[in-house]
């Protein structure tokens, strides 16, 4: 059977790519990307390609073919180096949502409190869909007219090997900010975590006036007699008190872990994404995990 070759390879062009040292993806074998979201995305482009072209682009993607990468609101471009001397220019539009399908999909996110709780500590919901669908839209893209892609090497297949690495590569970028997915879709992180806080604030105001539970207590006229009054008590204030034989409190994981340093973002004097995040949330994750197990008794000390 014969040789199917891509117009990239004919004579007198290299068969193969020219060395760059760009942008290398983090997995060295198997598939790239390790979140949901990111399988997600990566999944929307493989019905498009041949699996050959695929293989070349993941090959490409982690070789550091790929020499930036640029995302923007509905478009990612970016240079590829191929097996010319001048890089392949890569682009790949993605559709935006409207003002108004934002604001639904908004309204959905913020009526889930689970959901505003993890977006607004830096975390992708894992059924953060669904709040996409109550507009009748999705996160991700699902339909031909939801993505289209554009090479200026010489492939006639379209997406071709570039356009593969670099999604590849954008796969990798939204494990390391799942924002950046909302962002492409037209809608970027500090849009997105404005709208929530004010929409939340507005449902637990509401929830606030509606339920006795959230009513403020008034100040009490006199104390209790069981409390006496600080100054009645200074001689042995610092004396020992009943102890806690009776007290009971739930232990329970937060519901979103590592919550405040996810909510800070990152530090401005990290030099490279994680270097000092990953550590620190370890950190909180293996102190977390210990206390409690202490406070289950699984563990002595």
């Amino acid at each position: 059977m014969p040789r199917r070759y891509d117009y990239d390879d004919w004579y007198p062009q290299p068969s193969k790519p020219r060395a760059a040292d760009g942008i290398k993806a983090r997995s060295k074998r198997g598939k790239i990307g390790e979140s949901w979201w990111a399988d997600k995305w990566i999944a929307a482009l493989e019905p498009l390609l041949d699996s050959g072209r695929l293989s070349r682009g993941r090959s490409y993607a982690r070789k550091g073919q790929v020499l930036d990468l640029d995302i923007g609101p509905g478009v990612v471009t970016s240079r590829v180096q191929g097996s010319r001397a001048r890089p392949y220019k890569v682009k790949i539009a993605v559709k935006t949502l409207t003002d108004a399908e934002w604001s639904e999909v908004i309204e959905a996110l913020a009526g889930q409190a689970i959901f505003a709780a993890k977006l607004l500590a830096g975390e992708m919901p894992p059924d953060v869909e669904t709040a996409f669908w109550a507009a009748h839209v999705s996160l991700f893209p699902t339909r031909s007219d939801d993505l289209h892609t554009d090479c200026s090497c010489p492939d006639y297949a379209n997406p071709c090997k570039h356009v593969a690495a670099v999604y590849f590569l954008l796969g990798e970028r939204f494990d390391q900010d799942p924002f950046l997915i909302f962002h492409l879709r037209g809608k970027d992180k500090d849009q997105l975590l404005a709208e929530l806080h004010r929409r939340r604030g507005v449902a637990d105001l509401a929830l606030a006036e509606d339920s006795p539970a959230y009513e403020v207590a008034p100040a009490p006229e006199s104390l209790p007699e069981s409390i006496e009054p600080l100054e009645a008590v200074l001689d042995r204030f610092w004396d020992m008190g009943d102890g806690l034989d009776g007290f009971s409190a739930p232990v329970v994981r937060p519901a979103v872990e590592a919550g405040l340093l996810k909510r800070l973002g990152k530090p401005p004097f990290e030099r490279k994404p994680g270097e000092i995040t990953d550590p620190l949330a370890a950190a909180y994750q293996s102190v977390s995990d210990h206390a409690l197990l202490l406070a289950l008794g699984e563990e002595s000390s």
